[in-house]
């Protein structure tokens, strides 16, 4: 388990987390979702140990990483797939490591099997590795211990589609065996299609977090009519608000709601669903506003 409580960093006059609490539960993967520079690599620092904070704590099965004895065994870390030797193979980090936690040299060739990375791959120097293969080797690192939690920071990038679906099963299998993973990552659908908690940040405060069932539920519904003139007078004449989308409308309101205020206008309605396709973009981009960099309308760059 992972439990952060009232952890706050600053540098300089900048509040780069303020005030974060989360627990990330075992047989769970909590997704850690925010814009660049919301906070989300600074709290997972912390976390491992890597940078001090100012104010509360951060724990790992019940201590700070730095009183963990033998971390690697407890806790897998992958925060950025560049920061490897690159005049080293992949076999030989490997196998630093693991004379480093004390396992058998076997683990080395079972976890290279587990990444699918080659025999003659792994006796590459990492210079000459790709980016997919250094998160690939990442990974392998992390689970080399054959730790109860995992903490990973944008572990899919430089993977193609199947190292991103390969990438999924693995963790969903860790989850399902009792693992506790903290996943941070920019591919938004990723997230929704394997995360069971989700944690939003944005200028370094939680503006959500929650199950993933119980975000999605709150993003709304998608509704396109066959007349979408009378569709927006029904839902305004019902007390609904509700803004472009595509072909149709998007709202706060349930599924439920939007149906009966369509059938009292008679409207006939062509779609009617939970937000849950885009949903989850939606919800982001929604809560991060302030923090993003780049802003649109009605999905126009403003």
């Amino acid at each position: 388990m992972i439990t952060v409580q009232n952890l706050s960093k600053s540098y300089g006059s900048f509040r780069a987390v303020d005030d974060v609490s989360f627990t990330c539960r075992p047989g769970a993967v909590t997704g850690f979702l925010g814009p660049n520079g919301a906070g989300k690599s600074t709290t997972m620092r912390i976390i491992a140990g890597l940078t001090p904070q100012d104010s509360g704590q951060a724990l790992v099965s019940g201590v700070p990483y730095r009183e963990v004895p033998n971390p690697g065994t407890q806790v897998g870390v992958l925060l950025d797939a560049s920061a490897q030797h690159a005049g080293r193979t992949g076999r030989e980090i490997l196998t630093i490591g693991a004379r480093t936690m004390g396992l058998p040299l076997t683990r080395v060739d079972e976890m290279l099997e587990l990444v699918s990375l080659t025999d003659s791959e792994s006796k590459r120097r990492v210079r000459n590795y790709s980016l997919g293969m250094r998160q690939r080797l990442g990974i392998a690192h992390a689970l080399l211990g054959d730790p109860k939690i995992l903490m990973l920071d944008e572990p899919a990038n430089g993977l193609d589609p199947a190292g991103i679906h390969w990438m999924r099963s693995l963790l969903r299998e860790y989850a399902n065996r009792g693992g506790t993973v903290l996943l941070s990552s920019h591919l938004l659908h990723e997230i929704q299609i394997i995360a069971d908690e989700i944690i939003v940040i944005g200028n370094g405060k939680i503006v959500r977090q929650g199950s993933k069932d119980e975000l999605l539920d709150a993003a709304g519904t998608y509704v396109q009519a066959e007349d979408p003139s009378a569709l927006a007078r029904a839902l305004t004449a019902a007390g609904l608000t509700a803004s472009p989308q595509g072909q149709g409308l998007a709202t706060e309101a349930t599924p439920l709601e939007v149906g009966r205020a369509a059938a009292a206008a008679g409207v006939v309605l062509v779609e009617l669903r939970k937000a849950d396709g885009e949903g989850l973009e939606e919800m982001f981009l929604q809560l991060t506003a302030p923090n993003q960099r780049d802003q649109f309308t009605n999905g126009v760059p403003a």
